[in-house]
């Protein structure tokens, strides 16, 4: 353009741009190739990306999907938004007739690194690696993690660390790039989830316990304290400030399904909510931040706790449609929840924004299956059921 607008230093231009909206940075681009290599600087885009679904930004505004052009993610936010996939069947497994939770059955879980996906079938944990060139994971595993002598319950990768809690009571440590690997006993009946962070592994059981355990020099395996839940603990995690640790439980008893604990001394901090109906059990947890919390299970609700203003009463809440079991969720750490119920394999999505679903998909048809697990990066949603791992491609147009 000869206007001596355009003129200008580049820190004055984007200054400028960086009051237009996502249609007219693309309206811009289309002038020329100065102003279209210029409306496509990540700068410009951040603002727009934090408003966004699942576009790698945070609440606090941190970047976890760095490397990756932020309009490239906008585009893709808006198939979130509207639904827009490519649906795929990438893994099949033969799998146990499903009775109930409180039954012990397969149920695969897995977590997402990089370029690899984390997959528990049975006894062991398998790697797969992504494709390439979008959906999907190759056929073979290009690593296999044993140990346990019956079915991995649940597992987590952190720091390059497998941590698996199996139906044998035992805990099992892998390093992931090297053979080492651990195996102790750890409860009397099933270990039914783990968390691992700083040194310390937590785990709940069927057993109606959680323990905390050690993993520095020396004490590799000891069991710094056991807290007598009085229930089935269903679901686990460590706050990210390493403080305290929070239960999910099977509210089979007079107490909150959901406590929150030291983890240094292993004393009760505060339980959450106050209304919970007798088998109302926590299925799944998901610390946001140290203070945010996110929960769902039987009752049919998911729950977003803020433990600073109340512990009485969560501060929102999305009831499932269905009136289904909520078996997993997990959020963005912003603004889309996505969760995994117990029922033809449906898959939906959250804004938090808004008091309905925005979007649910079927993954289960004609035979019902739960939706075990469910992991998903800013292009690709994971979901694990009973017999197949699906994959929902979001870079579909």
């Amino acid at each position: 353009p000869s206007s001596p607008l355009w003129a200008l230093p580049e820190e004055l231009l984007l200054l400028i741009c960086s009051y237009l909206d996502a249609q007219a940075l693309g309206r811009l681009a289309q002038v020329c190739r100065r102003l279209r290599f210029l409306s496509s600087r990540d700068v410009l885009w951040r603002r727009i990306a934090r408003g966004c679904l699942n576009s790698g930004f945070t609440q606090l505004g941190t970047d976890l999907a760095a490397g990756i052009p932020v309009k490239e993610r906008v585009k893709v936010s808006q198939n979130w938004r509207h639904g827009r996939c490519r649906r795929d069947t990438v893994l099949k497994w033969k799998c146990k007739q499903v009775a109930s939770f409180s039954s012990s059955f397969l149920m695969p879980w897995m977590e997402l690194d990089g370029e690899y996906l984390y997959l528990s079938q049975a006894e062991n944990i398998q790697a797969y690696q992504l494709c390439a060139e979008g959906a999907g994971v190759q056929r073979h595993p290009q690593a296999i993690f044993s140990g346990h002598q019956e079915d991995v319950c649940r597992f987590v990768l952190v720091n390059s660390h497998i941590v698996s809690g199996g139906g044998d009571g035992s805990i099992v440590l892998h390093k992931i790039h090297s053979s080492y690997s651990i195996k102790f006993s750890a409860h009397e009946q099933e270990v039914n989830c783990v968390d691992f962070q700083g040194g310390l592994i937590v785990s709940g059981s069927r057993d109606r316990t959680a323990k905390v355990w050690s993993l520095s020099a020396g004490r590799v395996g000891q069991c710094l304290h056991t807290v007598q839940t009085e229930d089935r603990v269903w679901s686990i995690a460590i706050s990210p400030l390493l403080s305290s640790f929070v239960t999910g439980t099977a509210c089979c008893g007079h107490t909150s399904p959901l406590r929150i604990w030291d983890l240094e001394s292993g004393q009760l901090l505060t339980c959450l909510g106050t209304d919970f109906h007798r088998g109302a059990g926590v299925l799944d947890v998901f610390y946001e931040t140290p203070s945010l919390l996110l929960s769902c299970g039987y009752d049919t609700y998911i729950r977003y706790w803020d433990i600073r203003t109340s512990t009485r009463k969560c501060v929102q809440e999305w009831e499932e449609p269905h009136d289904s079991a909520l078996y997993c969720i997990r959020s963005d750490k912003n603004h889309m929840i996505a969760s995994g119920s117990s029922y033809y394999g449906v898959v939906r999505l959250w804004d938090k924004r808004q008091t309905r679903c925005l979007q649910s998909f079927h993954l289960s048809s004609p035979t019902s299956s739960p939706v075990y697990c469910l992991r998903f990066s800013t292009t690709h949603l994971y979901a694990a059921l009973a017999s197949a791992l699906h994959v929902l491609d979001f870079t579909a147009s």
